[in-house]
């Protein structure tokens, strides 16, 4: 943090002394007001739920600027990753700063492709799950669990751990997610080959059997590879904040991780382009484009309870720059598979269309988002609906461990403890049971 000449004064209108608070630059974005000796200094705390206008932190990692559209991974925007990189070059850049050369990539690959297999007792652990569990149900207890499997990378204190729990989490997540996704079809897990890419790998270990393998298609290959550098990080969202709180107790890399995979399941953060997909199956199931008009007015009635989904963004008021990237990878993905007209699809397309050229949207300047378009592209390739949430959780992986990793090395971390404005009742004295009326 850079120390601003300016500084915040806080004056009173009860007649208590004034208090000037330091005020320190980012490098870009907006400056903050450093409020950690308020209370000391006036025995009162701020209050903001949603942490709407509160910096937790300092970071280095991901920027974004909502109002411009705009997203960087290390300073790098995100419409020049997705286009010009893979997700292993990605995962380089988040983990470590630098986007890598040849002998590094090459390096890099092959530490994580020597742990891409995970433990045979895990199998068993598969177990205890009933069939029909939800993915995110099975990944959030896969993930903690590894805990018990690698104990030799659970000391968050150790750098060398830190890497190992790293690189261990980036290579076995999609064996997870694949297993998860075979237990549920009732079909043997297949082992990953290392001799293919990251994204080829999975589609591999979910899509083939024992009798008979899998070709990927490199079209669907690169744009199951491009989700995952969309969804690499996201700055200081609900399950990276969720990561880094939990973290900041001393637990494990695991532990940390999975409390952020049980945070990403929500609907409202990474369960939401599996809302948009059953919205888009409930217009379907109710008549598809023909009443499509009957849903976008109903959209528009106050009165409704009718919710667009994959719409908008809480961050992006303009338009969100993984979605272009998004919808240019959704369009190539529906030709290759020639899937234009699939009632579905067309159905998508219609609402993307009123969307982008109806007033009201543009508006109110509800766009298509990411999820809206990853959405549609998993559901393509044949991902079920229900794993649409794990893939993300997938992809966030590296994201969230950088961030672990930078909160632990940060000289200012402290175990996370907010405050609170409370309502409850005043002291009282507790009345015997006989005396109550």
């Amino acid at each position: 943090m850079i120390p601003s000449d300016v500084k915040a004064t806080l004056s009173f209108s009860d007649g208590s002394p004034s208090v000037e608070l330091p005020i320190h630059e980012g490098s870009i974005g907006p400056d903050v007001i450093d409020i950690r000796k308020l209370y000391a200094q006036t025995g009162k705390f701020t209050y903001d739920p949603g942490f709407l206008s509160t910096a937790s932190c300092s970071s280095a990692i991901t920027y974004i600027d909502g109002d411009k559209g705009e997203l960087l991974y290390r300073g790098y925007p995100i419409e020049q990753i997705a286009v010009h990189c893979d997700y292993m070059e990605t995962c380089y850049l988040i983990l470590y700063g630098e986007l890598p050369d040849a002998a590094q990539k090459k390096d890099f690959l092959t530490r994580v492709t020597q742990h891409t297999m995970v433990n045979e007792q895990m199998q068993f652990f598969l177990r205890g799950f009933r069939r029909d569990a939800h993915p995110m149900a099975v990944l959030t207890g896969l993930v903690g669990a590894m805990s018990a499997f690698y104990p030799d990378s659970i000391n968050v204190n150790d750098p060398e751990q830190r890497n190992i729990s790293a690189i261990r989490l980036i290579a076995k997540m999609p064996t997870l997610v694949a297993m998860a996704y075979k237990y549920n079809m009732g079909q043997p897990y297949m082992y990953p080959q290392n001799k293919l890419s990251y994204a080829a790998n999975f589609m591999r270990m979910m899509w083939a059997t024992p009798c008979e393998d899998f070709e990927p298609n490199p079209v669907i290959e690169r744009a199951l590879d491009r989700i995952f550098i969309l969804h690499a990080d996201h700055e200081q969202n609900a399950s990276t904040s969720t990561v880094r709180l939990c973290a900041s107790s001393g637990t494990n890399p695991f532990a940390a991780i999975a409390a952020g995979v049980a945070c990403l399941w929500g609907p409202a953060h990474g369960g939401a382009n599996e809302a948009c997909l059953n919205m888009l199956d409930d217009i379907q199931a109710h008549g598809g484009v023909a009443k499509i008009g009957e849903f976008i007015a109903n959209v528009k009635d106050k009165n409704s309870s009718v919710r667009l989904m994959g719409f908008g963004h809480r961050v992006y008021k303009n338009y969100d720059p993984r979605a272009k990237l998004m919808r240019e990878t959704c369009h190539e993905v529906l030709d290759a598979l020639g899937l234009h007209d699939d009632p579905l699809f067309k159905l998508a397309m219609t609402l993307e269309k009123i969307a982008l050229e109806d007033d009201y949207f543009i508006q109110r300047k509800l766009y298509p988002n990411v999820d809206f378009y990853s959405g549609i592209v998993q559901k393509a390739i044949g991902v079920p609906v229900s794993l649409f949430t794990a893939n993300f959780a997938l992809a966030r992986t590296v994201g969230w461990i950088a961030q672990l990793n930078e909160m632990l090395t940060d000289p200012e971390y402290k175990i996370g403890r907010p405050r609170q404005l409370f309502t409850g009742a005043v002291k009282r004295d507790v009345v015997p049971l006989a005396q109550r009326g």
